[in-house]
């Protein structure tokens, strides 16, 4: 055997143990797995390619030189996720805390201009103490290569971080440039300063946890999207999402064979809305009626839960589902879900995946917190996404669909090409019993029975103005259909607008109200 050979394994062999039996012993009692490991589960087994395997750190500095392994701490590649294509970089906290240094930071933008020229999502496994500090300037810098790269990439190919571990700092960004941030519950966080400098700076005490921990992300602060158990819970996760979202803004999502039919219908939505219109009921339930049999993968389920939104099938083909929920808040709308909704709205449509909107809201909600906060800012987010989107879009009005937030949800007036409605929807500027009092003041104060008065005039407001035949009559819906009826009916329409073409005026990019 030469001794390049022999070389070349012993390089290999330090490079895959990483920092050691001792220090992966020390993940694995923290709950976490190591990088390898957890590139392992994400991938089709047996297809991962290392690159840059090693690679080292060029630092000569506080005694570097001492201390160099192979990889230098980051895990970079590509493989196979349900047989197609993705790349995938892992940060090994067991090797210099996983650290970013220049050498690694070129390792991952090595592999984000390959996902950007061939056209495949790029996954990262973050687990790493922020920026190697020995490294200075050089270090930081590499993270802004990785941000560019991010935002080169925004739009054109799916980015996913899972957040395995700690990431602070400026490390966030990256993260919050993607698409989709999965965090594990009780290992993982991300914060901006942490604990011990909030202390100095603003005398609060905080923990990581409750600081920048899973379910603060996840409920909180709205800047992660899924929750997981436990790293092998989040990989599988990450899998999952993969299964609905195409490999780039030019390729179409993967088809599924369900074996539900296309024709099914289900009579129980017929009875799902409460004949009382102030009494609230799951529009997940809807949902998991309409879409394919347990194909509905909800995204940012645990913040702003006034709306839903995630990913579903539709006669095997995905489709992005955006609903008001009346069983929180009644469904209105206000800051949280205004962005929540515009962002998966905008990554729908960058990424060919129809949009199908269930309607049941009635308005946005009022105070000084909604206002002063800025409502008309973020409510604006909305309106803007829905408007600007060109895939297929078809809306379903179940019950409300009150005021601005009736056009903001998926109207026809935003080029929405199919509007559908049940009969027990309710479409005017505002609900019959307010509108009651302020169009029928006079006669209100005038009756002897004034209770009398306000319920025949509150049905004869909901008649003559709120009804979906009215709006029918303009146009503003193709049809009011019975609820049994929605899954073959949504299903003909997708179908139908399989080959849709839209356009929007030539520009560099229109200017949201962010």
């Amino acid at each position: 055997m030469s001794d390049r050979l022999k070389e070349l394994r012993r390089r290999h062999a330090v490079a895959e143990a990483g920092g050691g039996d001792q220090r992966r012993a020390r993940q694995h009692q923290e709950g976490k797995l190591s990088a390898r490991e957890r590139i392992d589960l994400l991938l089709d087994e047996g297809t991962f390619e290392e690159m840059d395997k090693l690679v080292r750190h060029r630092c000569n500095d506080f005694g570097m030189q001492e201390q160099v392994i192979d990889g230098d701490g980051f895990v970079t590649g590509y493989g196979l996720i349900h047989a197609r294509p993705a790349y995938v970089f892992a940060q090994d906290f067991t090797v210099f805390g996983g650290s970013l240094s220049e050498a690694n930071a070129k390792k991952i933008v090595k592999i984000m201009d390959m996902a950007l020229k061939t056209g495949a999502p790029v996954i990262g496994l973050n687990d790493s103490g922020g920026a190697r500090i020995q490294e200075g300037v050089v270090s930081l810098g590499g993270y802004a290569d990785i941000f560019l790269r991010n935002t080169l990439s925004s739009g054109v190919v799916p980015q996913i971080s899972a957040i395995m571990g700690p990431c602070a700092g400026g490390a966030v960004y990256s993260p919050a440039l993607t698409d989709f941030i999965f965090m594990v519950d009780k290992t993982s966080y991300m914060f901006v300063t942490g604990p011990d400098v909030i202390k100095t700076v603003t005398h609060e005490d905080v923990t990581k946890e409750t600081l920048g921990g899973a379910t603060t992300h996840n409920s909180t602060s709205g800047v992660a999207h899924f929750i997981a158990h436990d790293d092998a819970d989040c990989l599988r996760m990450v899998r999952e999402l993969l299964s609905y979202i195409p490999q780039n803004n030019r390729d179409d999502a993967p088809v599924y064979n369900s074996g539900d039919p296309a024709t099914r219908e289900d009579s129980a939505l017929d009875s799902i809305v409460p004949d009382a219109s102030n009494q609230p009921y799951d529009i997940k339930d809807v949902i998991t009626r309409v879409v394919d049999q347990a194909s509905f993968f909800e995204v940012q389920e645990h913040w702003a839960r006034n709306i839903v939104v995630g990913f579903a099938r539709m006669d095997g083909r995905s489709i992005g589902v955006v609903a008001n929920q009346p069983a929180f808040l009644a469904g209105c709308l206000d800051i949280d879900p205004s962005s929540k909704g515009a962002r998966f709205v905008r990554f729908c449509d960058a990424f060919n995946i129809p949009i199908l909107t269930f309607e049941d809201v009635p308005g946005f909600l009022p105070g000084t917190a909604q206002e002063f906060g800025g409502i008309i800012r973020h409510g604006a987010k909305l309106l803007y996404a829905f408007s600007e989107a060109t895939v297929p879009k078809i809306t379903v009005i179940t019950r409300k669909a009150y005021g601005g937030a009736y056009c903001v949800m998926g109207s026809k007036h935003l080029r929405t090409d199919v509007n559908l409605a049940w009969p027990s929807a309710e479409i005017a500027v505002m609900g019959a019993e307010g509108a009651v009092n302020i169009v029928y003041r006079r006669e209100l104060a005038a009756a002897e029975d004034q209770d009398a008065v306000r319920r025949a005039k509150t049905e004869e407001f909901r008649d003559r103005f709120a009804s979906p035949f009215v709006a029918a009559e303009h146009g503003f819906l193709d049809d009011v259909i019975e609820p049994r009826q929605t899954r073959p009916r949504v299903i003909r329409a997708l179908r139908m607008l399989e080959t849709k073409v839209d356009t929007m005026p030539r520009k560099k990019h229109g200017n949201m109200p962010l």
